[in-house]
């Protein structure tokens, strides 16, 4: 009986470890990092290069000849540039690129439009122009998608081939007669058309400053509304080749919520396995803002190869001096932040390592740090010098979030990484373009607001108010 007893129990025991072990692998999971490929420190450690990968010149409608733009940006000390006119694929800034017939009236009202000798292209690439000793990577190929469009339909394509996206208006060439997107390009066609264009090329993109198209500025709650989150987010887990949005953007004047909507898109499309990638950018039409939004790649070299692969897998950083202050939602800083030309150091993580269910960072140049899930801050604290350590064990919900980010703060901006994605192990959802087909009123009413005439209509109106 003893024996029989002794069998008894053990059973019971065994299943007991074993029912704890599975429900504990039910509800474990693995932090999934960017950064994990990065090496912080020693001898091999990867580089940390500022980059910018949206900015204009006169070849489209900045203020700023394309010499006196790349100048700038390597006397402020950037490591790599893609000029990204609008409908004006980027070139080697020694060569001219396309010059599309609506910016003629760049020579009309006395603008320069040239381009870099073949010595200053030479010294600025290798770095022996004024002895900085580190040259500036060109990066060729970007194209802002849009000229002679009324609407904000901007989207950024990358690395695309020299003689391609030259003048493009927002229609999608190629269409038929059937196709409405063939004659219509504003808006939301828009946007979807650059997009299309731009993954058919076997090239990459992002779409630009979204808060500028939602006038989130004036209504912050859009960021937020299911039909705004849908709409970018069917588009993001469409087109492959779309990486992410633009997270900062200039002087982020129009753009203060995008960072809201980013976190909205991660929780859209993480479910299907689609990480949303962040992004920053001068968008600089003049010199004064060449020193307001950037990123920060870790990269082996600074080649323009290098800055394509990380583009894809997010080991980089946005940083801004320019930050309006966030009365509506808790994330960000409460005042104003605009440091541009002061020559303060801007707040940076100089690593960001994963172990377990823990995250250990360290930064330089911030006074605060705060953790988003799940598009709510999870935790603030000062940022010292030593080692800051989130462990998620001990953050209520933590088995329910879909990522977690930082964001530091300091008297130079602001530093965000990109999201650390929590993999449970669950098989990502399939996404089904056709099932998220707009009903034929809703195809009808973007068919209206992509005409011209429907944008001019709203232009006089706006002029007019």
């Amino acid at each position: 009986m003893k024996k029989v007893l002794c069998v008894v129990i053990s059973i019971v025991m065994v299943l007991g470890i074993c029912g704890g072990f599975t429900a504990s692998a039910d509800s474990d999971y693995t932090i999934v990092s960017p950064y994990d490929d990065v090496v912080w420190n020693g001898e091999n450690a990867w580089g940390a290069y500022r980059g910018v990968l949206h900015s204009h010149t006169t070849w489209s409608d900045a203020d700023v000849d394309l010499p006196e733009m790349v100048k700038e940006y390597y006397n402020l000390g950037y490591d790599f540039l893609a000029n990204s006119d609008h409908a004006v694929t980027g070139v080697e800034w020694n060569k001219k690129p396309k010059l599309v017939t609506p910016y003629w009236y760049q020579y009309i009202i006395g603008n320069k439009m040239s381009v870099l000798t073949d010595e200053e292209y030479e010294a600025i690439t290798t770095g022996t122009y004024n002895n900085r000793g580190y040259g500036m990577t060109c990066i060729t190929g970007a194209n802002e998608l849009n000229h002679l469009t009324l609407s904000k339909n901007h989207v950024n394509g990358y690395f695309l081939p020299a003689d391609v996206g030259n003048g493009f208006a927002g229609y999608y060439p190629g269409g038929n007669a059937f196709d409405p997107s063939s004659y219509v390009g504003e808006n939301e066609v828009g946007i979807e058309n650059a997009l299309r264009f731009v993954e058919d090329n076997g090239a990459l993109s992002h779409i630009n400053h979204p808060g500028d198209v939602l006038d989130s500025n004036e209504h912050p709650e859009v960021v937020k509304d299911p039909k705004t989150v849908s709409f970018f987010g069917n588009l993001l887990l469409k087109y492959k080749s779309c990486l992410g949005i633009e997270a900062l953007n200039e002087v982020n004047s129009v753009t203060r919520y995008d960072r809201i909507l980013w976190d909205q898109l991660l929780m859209y499309c993480l479910p299907y396995g689609k990480t949303v990638i962040g992004f920053s950018n001068t968008d600089a039409h003049s010199l004064l803002n060449c020193d307001s939004s950037f990123s920060v790649f870790m990269m082996k070299e600074n080649t323009q190869e290098e800055v394509k692969k990380t583009m894809q897998s997010g080991a980089f950083f946005c940083v801004s001096k320019c930050l309006p202050g966030n009365d509506v939602y808790e994330i960000g800083p409460k005042e104003d932040i605009d440091v541009r030309g002061k020559g303060l150091p801007y707040p940076m993580f100089n690593s960001v390592e994963v172990n377990g269910h823990k995250v250990t960072v360290t930064v330089e140049n911030a006074d605060e740090i705060q953790w988003i899930a799940n598009g709510n801050v999870i935790m603030k604290s000062e940022a010292g010098s030593d080692p800051i350590v989130l462990d998620l064990d001990a953050v209520e919900g933590s088995k329910d979030f879909k990522y977690i980010r930082a964001e530091i703060l300091g008297e130079g901006g602001i530093c965000l990484t990109q999201a650390l994605i929590i993999d449970d192990g669950s098989e990502p959802l399939t996404f089904h373009p056709e099932e998220h087909t707009p009903s034929l009123a809703e195809r009808f009413i973007m068919f209206l607001r992509g005409t011209k005439l429907y944008n001019i209509i709203v232009e006089i109106y706006r002029a007019v108010r």
